[in-house]
C-alpha cells in the first residue's frame, strides 16, 4: 500500500492518491485528472474510486472527468445529491481496494454530506483518516458555507461538535490525519502550515479538539472571527454537485494563439476582459489598458474567484509565453472557463506590433516617505482588516482588495493614490482594477507595509 498527498500551494489543497494490490482511489482531485492517470499508470493500477469529501467550495473538482476516463466510481457520503452518476454510500460502507479497505464516516457539520475516509491497511490496522474539510490542522471546517431554510451556522456547528466527538475523537492517537486543506485556504480559520499530523497531537493541541470543551463552548469558538466566504463559493458547490464542461474542452477553447491584432480585435468585438497574469513590476512598465494585473505566481486562481463576480465572464490572456496553459488550467480549478485565446508571443509582441499601452506610477518606500513628509498624501492600505489593525500608515484608509467591487465609491477620484498592501502583489492588483475603472491617478508603493514601516513615515497599530 501506498499513500501519495498531491498538495497544491496556491489552493491550499490536498488531494490523495492511494494504491494497493494494482488498484487505486484518489480522493479530492483537482480538476486536472492527467497527473492522477499518469500515476496509476506508472505502477501499473487501475484507478477504481473516486472518493469525495463533500461538494467543495473554493475548487472545483475533477471527480466526474476522471470517472469518464478511467472507468471509477464516484463516491459521496451520506445525504449527497448530484447531477451525475454517483454512489451514495451509507455511513460505516466499506470498499475494497487491492489488499486494504476505505471505511465510509459520514461527519457532517461543514456541509451535511460532509465525510471522512478512514483506511485500513493489509492487517486490518486503521492507519490514515481522510478528514476532508471536518478536521484541519488545527482547525476544523466552517460552518457557515451549507446554511439553507432553516438550518443555521450555529446548528452546523452543533452538528460538527457531535461529528468530532462521536466519530473522529474516539479513533487511535497514532492515526495519521491527511485534511483537504492547508494554511492559506478560506475553508477555515487557524490552520496550520502542516498537511498532516497524527490525531493524537491534533487532540492536544488543535483548539476544537478539547477535550473538556462544551457544545456551547466549540459553537462560540468555531463560529467567532469568520470572514465573509469569497463570491465564487457556492458557484463552485454548484459545478460539483451538479456537473461542468470537460477540462479537455476548456483548455481546447482557451490555448488559442492570437497575433496582437486578432487580440484586440477578439477584445472589442467579445467585450471580454483582458487578464494580464505577469508579475506586479513587469506590469507596471506596461499593460494592454483597461486590463487586469493578477499575477500568476501569486495566490492566482483564489484571487481570480474573489474579484471577477462572473465565472461565464470571456476571458482574454496575457502572461509569460510557455505559461499559457497553466494559466488556463488554474483559471478552470475554481470553474472560470471561458477563456477564449491568449496574446502569441506576450505583451512584448503587443510592444512590437506599436499597440496603445499603459503604465502604473510605481515609487519604493523612500520615496513615498518623501513625499508623505512634504505632501498631504492620500494612502489607500488594500490589506485585510486584521492586518490593517496590527500596523498600519498614520492617516491611512482601509479599502480591503478582497471586497473592491463593493468599495468603488469609497476611493476618491479627485486625488492622487498611494496603494500599498504587504508586499505589493495585492496593490498591483488594485491598481490595475482602479485604472480600468477610469480612476487613474494611482501610485504603487513598492515593498508595501514591510518595506515602508522601515522608513520614518509613522505608523499606528490598534489597542
Amino acid at each position: 500500500m501506498k499513500i501519495e498527498q498531491i498538495y497544491t500551494g496556491c489552493l491550499a489543497q490536498g488531494a490523495y492518491f492511494i494504491v494497493s494490490n494494482g488498484e487505486a482511489a484518489v480522493i479530492d482531485p483537482l480538476r486536472e485528472v492527467a497527473p492522477y492517470m499518469k500515476k496509476a499508470e506508472k505502477v501499473g493500477a487501475k484507478i477504481r474510486y473516486v472518493f469525495e469529501t463533500h461538494f467543495h467550495a473554493d475548487f472545483v473538482s475533477g471527480h466526474i472527468d476522471l470517472a469518464e476516463k478511467t472507468g471509477a466510481e464516484i463516491v459521496y457520503g451520506p445525504g449527497a445529491q448530484t447531477g451525475f452518476k454517483a454512489h451514495i454510500a451509507e455511513d460505516g460502507e466499506e470498499f475494497k481496494l487491492g489488499d486494504v479497505v476505505i471505511r465510509t464516516l459520514h461527519t457532517p457539520g461543514h456541509t451535511m454530506e460532509s465525510t471522512s475516509y478512514l483506511l485500513f491497511d493489509e492487517s486490518g490496522k486503521p492507519v490514515a483518516l481522510f478528514s476532508g474539510d471536518t478536521l484541519f490542522i488545527g482547525d476544523v471546517g466552517r460552518p457557515d458555507l451549507a446554511q439553507k431554510g432553516d438550518l443555521t451556522m450555529d446548528d452546523l456547528a452543533g452538528t460538527l461538535f457531535d461529528s468530532l466527538r462521536s466519530k473522529i475523537m474516539p479513533l487511535p492517537d497514532d492515526l495519521i490525519v491527511y485534511p483537504a486543506h492547508g494554511a492559506g485556504s478560506a475553508c477555515g480559520k487557524n490552520m496550520s502550515k502542516e498537511t498532516s499530523d497524527t490525531l493524537g497531537n491534533q487532540k492536544r493541541f488543535n483548539y476544537a479538539l478539547r477535550a473538556d470543551m462544551t457544545k456551547e463552548e466549540f459553537i462560540r469558538d468555531v463560529t467567532s472571527g469568520l470572514t465573509e466566504p469569497p463570491q465564487y463559493f457556492p458557484k463552485n458547490v454548484k459545478m460539483n454537485r451538479e456537473g461542468y464542461e470537460s477540462i479537455d474542452d476548456v483548455l481546447e477553447r482557451g490555448h488559442q494563439a492570437l497575433s496582437p491584432e486578432a487580440f484586440e480585435a477578439r477584445a472589442n468585438n467579445t467585450g471580454a476582459l483582458i487578464l494580464d497574469t505577469r508579475k506586479p513590476g513587469d506590469f507596471a512598465k506596461g499593460f494592454i489598458p483597461n486590463s487586469i494585473n493578477i499575477g500568476i505566481d501569486g495566490s492566482f486562481a483564489p484571487w481570480v474567484g474573489a474579484l471577477i463576480p462572473d465565472l461565464k465572464q470571456l476571458l482574454l490572456i496575457v502572461t509569460e509565453p510557455g505559461k499559457e496553459e497553466e494559466v488556463v488550467t488554474r483559471l478552470a480549478r475554481v470553474g472560470y472557463d471561458y477563456t477564449i485565446g491568449y496574446l502569441n508571443g506576450g505583451f512584448e509582441s503587443w510592444k512590437q506590433a506599436g499597440k496603445e499601452l499603459d503604465t502604473v506610477e510605481s515609487v519604493s518606500a523612500e520615496e513615498f516617505a518623501r513625499r508623505f513628509a512634504l505632501e498631504n498624501v492620500e494612502v489607500i492600505d488594500v490589506r485585510k482588516p486584521d492586518e490593517f489593525a496590527s500596523g498600519h500608515i498614520a492617516g491611512a484608509r482601509n479599502l480591503p482588495l478582497d471586497y473592491i467591487n463593493d468599495l468603488m465609491p469609497e476611493f476618491p477620484k479627485d486625488r492622487k493614490l498611494h496603494i500599498h498592501c504587504a508586499g505589493g502583489y495585492r496593490s498591483m492588483v488594485a491598481a490595475s482594477i482602479l485604472k480600468s475603472r477610469g480612476v487613474d491617478d494611482v501610485v504603487n508603493i513598492e515593498g508595501g507595509y514591510g518595506a515602508v514601516a522601515k522608513t520614518n513615515v509613522p505608523v499606528l497599530a490598534e489597542a
